[in-house]
């Protein structure tokens, strides 16, 4: 077993977006001893965004992938890519910027989101290339985005969803923390909701 941990948060371990992705990862574990975690913070090791190299070969009809030839971003697409098909389970903590993804965390799409590489065009269609496997969202907002209660709108999870479809991840189970800019007794609230929730969860597992 293979876990493979994104952190997409500027406080990184300090930040609810890291309690909240470890608190998944460590059920992950107890189901799985043995498991083996790999971690990328997303913050403390940038990943650049795509070059011109990258743009020309997946803009050509007539590029041959050849990953002994990759340069430039496209060899680190190779090893981000890499990374993902190695893994069984991926879990993705991330907070919400501006009602979306991070910068971090769109620059890694860019990269694992691939022509010819995670999905094919089709007549029908893009049609992922990568097998399907569980994929844990772990999102934590300021603001409140579900539910009776939501004030403000998403774009993150449904953009998330199109995203890993594309290149054939389906099986995403979705955990909030929401709200959290109204204090350190809503952290406390959300904290203690989201781990009884999360134990009813993995005990079903």
């Amino acid at each position: 077993m293979k876990i493979l941990h994104l952190l997409a948060s500027p406080r990184q371990e300090a930040s609810n977006t890291w309690w909240l992705s470890q608190q998944i990862v460590t059920r992950l574990r107890s189901l799985h001893p043995q498991a083996q975690i790999v971690l990328r913070d997303l913050h403390a090791s940038a990943i650049g965004h795509v070059d011109a190299a990258y743009a020309d070969a997946l803009g050509s009809p007539a590029f041959v992938e050849d990953a002994g030839a990759a340069q430039g971003t496209l060899a680190l697409s190779d090893l981000l890519i890499a990374e993902l098909e190695a893994a069984d389970q991926v879990v993705i903590g991330t907070s919400m910027h501006n009602y979306t993804v991070p910068s971090v965390l769109k620059a890694w799409i860019d990269h694992v989101v691939r022509v010819r590489r995670t999905f094919g065009i089709t007549p029908d269609g893009k049609v992922g290339l990568l097998h399907d496997r569980p994929v844990h969202l772990a999102v934590v907002s300021g603001g409140r985005f579900t539910g009776a209660s939501a004030r403000q709108p998403d774009f993150l999870t449904p953009y998330l969803k199109v995203a890993l479809a594309t290149i054939g991840l389906h099986d995403l189970r979705l955990t909030v923390m929401e709200g959290l800019a109204a204090g350190a007794q809503v952290v406390r609230s959300e904290r203690e909701r989201v781990a009884m929730e999360l134990d009813r969860q993995f005990s079903r597992a």
